[in-house]
């Protein structure tokens, strides 16, 4: 009777692995003490995905994988280029040039509003796919991008002082090369993602949108709906007025 017991257990605690293991790879990376949620696998660009049940942490060095005339000369990936850059304008090289960074984006896993929306800093405010920053819709404090529109590549990105790669506006190498104008480009610090110019094949008209360049909907990667970001046609930047909930942090 005990030895028949004593199976019962052996096999129940075999299943039970078994489906906790069906679980992990279901849901995500299995990262030990919590599991990444799989949506996180779609930013490539990160050098490490891990969580604490509260937070993922997305590790990236911040350089682009397109070709860029920001790299050195002796990069595989550095093309030179002239001509007509973002908004029609006729291109300017900055005087920087891309380093390998080590961010640390503190995302949290289960965003919500919060009624503050605080104002997006300077410098990254989220992560692109490929792992390159996100920065708001200005030069300075209280100063349009007007003045570095020209310096934008030829996928509508540069390098800050310092050498910090990033995207103001949309990622162009995102949205026509790697995915498409529909799909998801990343994610704010506060959790919430970052769509492209569409939504199931139509474009997102700007009064769709509230004052942080978001809405509510359903989405391909959020069947039951989130609120998501959009970059528009009319008004290209990452987002609006300040985040929709509460970000998280990032180091460099």
């Amino acid at each position: 009777m005990n030895k028949f017991i004593v199976s019962l257990f052996a096999l129940s605690t075999i299943l039970s692995c078994s489906n906790n293991e069906d679980t992990a790879e279901t849901t995500g990376n299995n990262t030990g003490s919590s599991t990444v949620p799989a949506i996180y696998s779609k930013i490539y660009g990160a050098s490490s995905l891990t969580s604490d049940g509260t937070y993922v942490y997305i590790k990236t060095n911040g350089t682009p994988d397109h070709k860029s005339v920001y790299y050195s000369t002796g990069n595989s990936l550095y093309e030179n280029f002239s001509g007509t850059t973002f908004g029609g304008y006729a291109f300017s090289k900055n005087p920087n040039s891309i380093a390998t960074k080590s961010y640390t984006f503190k995302i949290p896993i289960n965003p919500a509003v919060n009624s503050a929306h605080s104002a997006t800093p300077l410098g990254p405010i989220g992560v692109s796919l490929n792992g390159v920053p996100f920065f708001n819709q200005y030069a300075g404090p209280n100063q349009p991008l007007s003045g570095e529109i020209v310096s934008f590549d030829q996928w509508w990105g540069h390098p800050a002082p310092g050498g910090d790669y990033h995207y103001h506006v949309e990622p162009k190498y995102l949205t026509t090369v790697k995915a498409s104008k529909s799909a998801l480009l990343g994610f704010l610090l506060d959790g919430f993602p970052v769509y492209g110019p569409e939504e199931n094949g139509t474009t997102v008209a700007t009064a769709s949108l509230d004052a942080y360049h978001g809405h509510t909907t359903v989405t391909a990667d959020y069947p039951n709906g989130i609120y998501h970001y959009h970059i528009t046609d009319t008004d290209p930047y990452i987002n609006g007025n300040g985040f929709y909930g509460t970000p998280g942090t990032v180091s460099n």
